[in-house]
Order: C-alpha cells, then structure tokens, then sequence
C-alpha cells in the first residue's frame, strides 16, 4: 500500500456513509410527503354536523309544485315535470384520482345503469354548465343513451362531435335567449368559473375520448334560468359570478355551486351571496358541487378533502347569512327525490 492510501480509503468510505445517509434521508422524506398527501387527501369534515340540512329520500312525499328534483352529485340535477325531463351536466363516470393522471373516457354502462336506476328512458335536453370534464365528460353518452339535445356552448358542443353525436343533436345557446322544453323554459346567463379554476380556454376542436382531463377546457360558463308554472330556479354550477348579470332576475331557489367556495375569504363570500342569493331573491338554497367527485355515486357522497376545500368554512358562512335573510339552506343527497320550491 502506498503512502497515503490508507486516508483516501477512509475518505472513500466516509463518502459512501454520507452517500447512504442522503440517500436515506431522501427515502424518509418522501415517505413522509406521500403519508402526507395520502392523510391530506382523506382528511374531510363529516357531514355528521350538518345532519339536520341534508335532504332525503324520505321527503319525496312533500313534492307539491309537480315538479321533482334528483342531485346525482356535482352539479348533476334530474329535473322533471311527469311529462317533460332534462338534466343538468349528467356526469356519472366520476374516475378516481389516480386515473386522472391519464387518459378518461365515459364509462357507458355505468351511465346506462344509472339512468335506469333513476327511471330515466327519455330526456329533452342535457344542459352542462360549462365544459370541465366534472360537468360535461358523460353529456354526450347521456343525450345519446336518452334522445336528448346536447345544449350548452361551442366548447360543449366541441364534446359532442369528438363523441359522435349528430349535429342536429347538438345546441349552442345564445346567452339570454330562452328555450323551451315542455313546459320548462330554460334561459342561459352568463357567469364565469370560481377564481383558480384548473384548464382555462375554449375547447377548439371536437374532444375525441379518451382524452386527458386538461382537453375539456372550461370554456363558457352560465348561470341557468329554469322556469316551471310560474316558478324558478337558478342553477349555479359554479362558484363564480359576473357582478349584475343576475340584476332583474328572480329565482325561488338556487342550486348553488359551493366548490372551494370555503377557502377564497370573506369577502368574496360576500359578494358571491350579494350577486347569486341575494340579487334573485331567492329564499331556498340547495348546494351542489359541494361532494368530492373522484369517489363513485354509489357511495355514500361526502365533502371535498380540506386539502382542496373548507366544507366547514362554507357551511358557517351560508347557514349565519340563511339565518340572517331568512332563506333555507339544505345539502341534497344523491338519489334523493325532493320538490324544488319546498321540503
């Protein structure tokens, strides 16, 4: 051995302990970080609290407006007269998590087994709020399954012809000119996404399934108007508002978007009552997108994660401002049948 081979023989292990001792490390941190994520995306308030709220089967024999409502989570709503039915988005594929990281696609037999569930063999129209595959990913499959129009904006009708479905089946609406449908008139407002939404734009050429989630851009938004016999309802998919676009317009109940409305401040909590409850007047509130999408309709429906939003924080701030203009605030529960102007 020569001179000096013994100190870089004791380097060279040094090293190699230091080596292990980072690489361990790194280990053990993102060990943690994935415990972390996994805690964070499982960590959800009960719905234990707002108990008294919650809207369920059991009030079906309170419908008196001959109108019937069923919230199939997000912003899915069957509303139907007896005569006449359409249907708000009909999203009923809700892919978990980790297939986000791919490519999706609607789940055909899973949407044909949830419409017969419901009872559902014809609609006249499926009208998705705005083109988040959360909203619109299933619309073309439920129009087709259904014999429905496609009825939303260019970017929606762009999730149409990617799927197949016909042009004389698809209608881009004019915001503020209403349609009928039987006996419902149907009146499309503009509106915009809540603040921070993921895949702004417009949907510029047909969305060919599968696609990845980022291809269904957001692309218009609407506040819709949907009046039956004399009474209305606003259906708010999101918790985004154009301030005075709903000026001069009444609703007797809202189905308010609350999605991460608990974590954008008080202040547009505020506004967001002053421009969507309190400019229609309306004196009944029932909240959709309020349930974490990526668990499947056939599961009990719970909140969003407190990672992605503050259920606790949005239900304080609506039930102390219900409280104070005297307007009902209830959660609906998937499946459940309820009359939309009253329990």
């Amino acid at each position: 051995m020569r001179p000096g081979d013994g100190r870089l023989i004791q380097q060279g292990g040094a090293v190699r302990r230091y080596v292990k001792f980072v690489a361990l490390g790194a280990v053990s941190v993102f060990a943690l970080a994935v415990a972390w994520l996994a805690w964070a995306l499982n960590s959800r308030p009960s719905l234990e609290a707002y108990r008294r709220y919650v809207i369920t089967g059991s009030e079906r024999s309170g419908q008196t407006s001959g109108v019937r409502v069923v919230f199939l989570g997000v912003c899915t709503l069957l509303i139907d007269d007896g005569e006449t039915a359409i249907m708000t988005d009909g999203f009923f594929t809700r892919p978990g998590l980790l297939r986000l990281a791919g490519r999706i696609r609607p789940d055909q037999p899973l949407i044909a087994r949830s419409l017969e569930r419901l009872g559902v063999r014809s609609l006249a129209a499926v009208i998705p709020a705005h083109s988040h595959y959360d909203h619109a990913l299933d619309s073309p499959v439920v129009a087709e399954q259904t014999g429905a129009m496609l009825v939303g904006s260019a970017s929606t009708a762009n999730i149409g012809r990617g799927y197949g479905l016909p042009e004389d089946r698809i209608k881009t609406v004019i915001p503020g000119e209403p349609l009928a449908f039987g006996s419902f008139r149907v009146t499309f407002l503009e509106s915009v996404h809540s603040p921070h939404a993921f895949y702004p734009g417009d949907i510029k050429s047909p969305v060919v399934p599968p696609a990845r989630p980022g291809d269904y851009k957001v692309g218009d938004c609407y506040s819709v108007l949907i009046e039956h016999g004399g009474r209305t309802m606003l259906v708010q998919g999101s918790a985004g508002f154009v301030p005075g676009a709903l000026q001069g317009r009444h609703a007797d109940t809202v189905f308010l978007g609350v999605a991460t409305l608990g974590k954008l401040g008080a202040a547009y909590q505020d506004a967001y009552w002053r421009e969507v409850v309190q400019a229609t007047g309306a004196r009944r509130i029932v909240l959709v997108h309020w349930d974490d999408f990526w668990k499947p309709l056939d599961e009990p429906l719970v909140p969003m994660p407190r990672l992605m939003d503050n259920f606790d924080n949005t239900m304080r701030f609506l039930l102390a401002r219900g409280r104070e203009a005297g307007v009902e605030v209830r959660i609906p529960s998937a499946w459940a049948s309820m009359d939309p102007f009253g329990s």
